[in-house]
This record gives structure tokens, C-alpha cells and sequence, in this order.
């Protein structure tokens, strides 16, 4: 995008044309999203990568292993925060979410189907949780039991542009509705 967007509308329509491609982009900047949940009473934050996008259902799509601690900390507190930059666009995401973790059926076993013949399904087969200390570079492979789907669905959308001719920042409800905030 060379020109600057002028209206709301042309505006959140951008960003899901955005976020539509980091499925199919793997170097796209937003692919990799930094996630916030809340662990008991502090902020815990990490990055996921955006494996599915549905622009018409507000929704993203990225996998974890179910003993992870954001699964824990998702289903206390189904609120989350997402963040990415693009330094192509100058443009700062923020994402209120509500998080959905799912463990069985059709929706994970059709994703694991996809995912089983790829280096990524290593990190989904491991026998022993997230952040175990272990003896060897790699445990043997488990079983595909702890494989999860995440969906987050949009809340709002805080958009921020960072321009040599002035910053601007919209926020934008469930419903695409934009308001202009100050920056």
C-alpha cells in the first residue's frame, strides 16, 4: 500500500485484507502475533503464529500444546490481547480477543491431518509439558493427545499508523465500526 487510507471503512477493510494473508504469507510481519493472557495476577505474553483467518467470522486461528499454560490461563480468563507491527505498512495492530481452546473433534483432527507431515507437528508430540527441563536436545516423540486449535475471536481492533507526515489511530468495534482516537 503506497497511498494513505483516508476513510474508517477503506481502513478495517485493509487490516482483514491484512490479516487474510498470513496464512498464505509466511514472511508476513503480522504472522507471528505476540498473545497476552492473564496467569493468576500478572500479564503472561507470548508469540503464536496465525495459521487460519476468517475475515467474515472475526476470527484467527493458531495451535498450541494443551498442557501449555496459556491453555490453563484461557480457560480461567477467556480474555486476550494480540499485537503485531508491520514496518512495510507502518502499522500497529492491537487486538482485544476472546480465546476458544479446542482439544477433539473434526475442527482438531482435521488441522492435526493437515499438520502431522511437517516438521511443525514435532513441537504437538513431545511426551513431557511445555517448559519441562530435559536431559537430551529432543524427548521421544508422544502421541498427537495434546495437539490444540486456538481460535480467537476479534473484539476490536486498535489500529495505529506511524507516518513521517503524522500518526493516526483508529479503533474499530465487532462490528467494523471505526472511531478516530487520538494516537
Amino acid at each position: 500500500m503506497n497511498a494513505r487510507l483516508e476513510s474508517l471503512p477503506l481502513i478495517h477493510e485493509a487490516c482483514w485484507q491484512e490479516l487474510a494473508r498470513l496464512p498464505h504469507n509466511r514472511l508476513h510481519a503480522w504472522r507471528v502475533m505476540a498473545l497476552a493472557t492473564l496467569a493468576d495476577d500478572a500479564a503472561d505474553l507470548r508469540s503464536v503464529v496465525i495459521r487460519e483467518v476468517n475475515p467474515q467470522e472475526r476470527t484467527l486461528l493458531f495451535f498450541t500444546d494443551a498442557r501449555s499454560p496459556k491453555v490453563s490461563q484461557i480457560e480461567r480468563q477467556p480474555a486476550g490481547s494480540m499485537l503485531a507491527w508491520c514496518n512495510r505498512l507502518g502499522w500497529q495492530l492491537r487486538l482485544r480477543v476472546v480465546l476458544e481452546v479446542q482439544t477433539s473433534g473434526l475442527s482438531v483432527s482435521s488441522r492435526w491431518a493437515r499438520l502431522k507431515m511437517t516438521p511443525a507437528a514435532h513441537d504437538y508430540l513431545s511426551p513431557l509439558k511445555p517448559g519441562t527441563p530435559i536431559e537430551h536436545h529432543r524427548p521421544e516423540r508422544g502421541t498427537r493427545d495434546h495437539f490444540a486449535v486456538v481460535q480467537a475471536r476479534v473484539q476490536t481492533i486498535d489500529w495505529l499508523e506511524l507516518h513521517a507526515e503524522g500518526h493516526r489511530r483508529a479503533i474499530f468495534d465487532a462490528s467494523g465500526q471505526g472511531q478516530w482516537v487520538v494516537p
